[in-house]
Formats: structure tokens, C-alpha cells, sequence
């Protein structure tokens, strides 16, 4: 029987590139699980887990968020909500490995989730970021990062 891969991302920005990744791991098997972290628009594609909820878990409304128009607050409570959200659904058996692409942004809320998991989970970041310093997102998990050598988009 196929595992169920988390995928999280801003599905505003980078829905196309999910449909792909997405297509891919079904491919194979594979079931996946769509968590939406965007917060600039709606998402090209439609998420199992959307962004409405995400920010819910972290005790604020989507709407709230957008109206704020603060990018580095949207990062904190978008971290802070899909952290409860993976951390639930790893308690309950639900997801066998994890996966996110993004930028600055989507690297940040990403490898959030990440860290919480216990070592030897699968997680996977597809990042702008992962030829730098990667420090501040790994920390001392074991979460993987791959470069995208150009923009996710």
C-alpha cells in the first residue's frame, strides 16, 4: 500500500508546480496530502488542508492576516498554524513523509513543520535558499534540502 506525503505550500503562488509534484507521487502510488500555506490570493489548485485553516490553527482568521498585509507576521502564524496541523496528523498516523518547495517565504513555513518531526520521518524542502546557509531552517533536524536552481515558479 502507497505512503501519504504531505505537501505544503503557498498554492496562491506555486499551485502549478504542486499539481506537478503532486501528479508525480500519485504516479508512483503514492497518495498526498494538500496543505495550503498562501495567503496573497486564492489557490490555483484545489488543497485537502486550505490556507483558511492553517491560520485558524494558529488562533487568527485568513482574512485578518491579508487585511494585516505584514509579510514577516503572515511567515509567524502560518509557521505557528502548520506546525500544529503536521504535528497532529504525525500523531495520528496520517502522513509518512513531508515535502514543500518555495522561496524565502514558503522555505521558512516549510521547514517549520519539518523540524517538529522526529528524526528519520522523510522530509524534503525544495528551496531558492538550500545552496546558502541553511542553518536557521534545518537547525538540528535531518530535513533535506534541495536547491531549485532557479525560482520554484
Amino acid at each position: 500500500m502507497g505512503k501519504t506525503i504531505a505537501l505544503v505550500g503557498a498554492l496562491d503562488t506555486k499551485g502549478p508546480d504542486f499539481h506537478f509534484v503532486k501528479s508525480e507521487i500519485e504516479k508512483r502510488g503514492h497518495k498526498t496530502l494538500l496543505i495550503d500555506v498562501g495567503v496573497i490570493a486564492e489557490p490555483t489548485i484545489r488543497p485537502d488542508i486550505p490556507s483558511q485553516a492553517v491560520a485558524k490553527a494558529s488562533g487568527i482568521r485568513l482574512e485578518e492576516l491579508q487585511e494585516k498585509e505584514d509579510r514577516g507576521f503572515a511567515i509567524e502564524i502560518m509557521s505557528r498554524g502548520i506546525v500544529g496541523i503536521i504535528m497532529d496528523l504525525h500523531q495520528r498516523g496520517k502522513i509518512d513523509g513531508i515535502l514543500s518547495m518555495g522561496g524565502s517565504a514558503g522555505t521558512a513555513i516549510g521547514t517549520a513543520a519539518m523540524r517538529v518531526l522526529p528524526l528519520g520521518f522523510p522530509k524534503v524542502m525544495v528551496s531558492t535558499l538550500a545552496s546558502g546557509d541553511t542553518k536557521p531552517f534545518v537547525g538540528t533536524s535531518d530535513v533535506v534540502m534541495c536547491p531549485s536552481v532557479v525560482d520554484v515558479a
